[in-house]
């Protein structure tokens, strides 16, 4: 049986980074533009990528993990080694042995699935604070920090900058992980990557810009209608307009929300 690890250069408990990592460099070596055509070359390239595409794939690495187990498995059951006999302490072994390393692969699949769901996260929760305060910004036109005094004022706008930090460090990470770009997505690696990016890099951009004018004009219009309401339920930091200082508190939103979600995480 094929060994796709060794091929790579990688251990069995590698994870998914390294196995990428180790695929790029060997790919980079050996593609056959950058070796004049070489067949041995191009060879090699093949059974890099193929090993990557069935270990780049967390559910057919799973699935590859299991055939080696049981390959090995039947192997030491059929050896003549003394834990190949069919002495009952030699089988409790052999069981004991596979059931081990059956939950490791098992276990890996379980933290491979939670950090994809963490990654997920950490863009959700975000977008969804954006859009969610920039909406609630259009309705109830707070003027926090005109009305604030200097303290209040420092306070805030340093919130506003590390909010703004904050939120393009969890875009950026977001881009690289779920969108491509045309002109990347193009390179010779991509082509072999087992799993695609699934949205373009303008998709992602539209989104966002689409979803943030969204909850400003539906905030506006529900704003504007419940205008004498909202102006007698909070008149002092109550602005009849739209002011620049309405882009400060969005970013301090997404911060806090995004610091909450953090907490809650460590407990689960």
């Amino acid at each position: 049986m094929v060994n796709y690890y060794e091929i790579l250069k990688v251990s069995p408990k590698a994870t998914n980074a390294e196995i990428k990592s180790a695929y790029r460099k060997l790919a980079r070596k050996l593609h056959p533009d950058k070796n004049e055509g070489s067949p041995e070359k191009a060879q090699e390239f093949a059974k890099v990528a193929k090993a990557y595409e069935i270990l780049g794939n967390p559910q057919q690495r799973a699935d590859y993990d299991r055939q080696i187990l049981q390959a090995e498995f039947k192997t030491s059951s059929t050896s003549d080694s003394v834990f190949a006999s069919d002495n009952q302490h030699a089988r409790r072994w052999r069981q004991m042995a596979y059931e081990r390393r059956y939950n490791e692969i098992i276990d890996r699949m379980i933290a491979d699935e939670r950090r994809e769901s963490v990654a997920l996260q950490k863009i959700i929760f975000p977008m969804v604070g954006l859009f969610v305060s920039t909406f609630a910004v259009a309705v109830f036109k707070p003027a926090f920090f005109t009305r604030s005094p200097i303290i209040g004022k420092i306070i805030m706008f340093s919130l506003f900058v590390v909010g703004v930090i904050h939120l393009f460090s969890r875009l950026r990470a977001a881009f690289e992980r779920y969108t491509y770009d045309v002109n990347i997505h193009d390179s010779i690696l991509d082509h072999n990557e087992p799993e695609s990016k699934p949205y373009s890099r303008f998709t992602a951009i539209a989104f966002i810009v689409v979803g943030i004018f969204s909850s400003l004009g539906v905030g506006l219009l529900i704003g504007n209608y419940l205008d004498l309401f909202i102006g007698a339920m909070m008149p002092s930091v109550y602005s009849n307009t739209i002011q620049p200082e309405f882009i400060f508190y969005p970013p301090i939103v997404v911060l806090f929300v995004d610091l909450m979600h953090n907490v809650a995480s460590k407990f689960e």
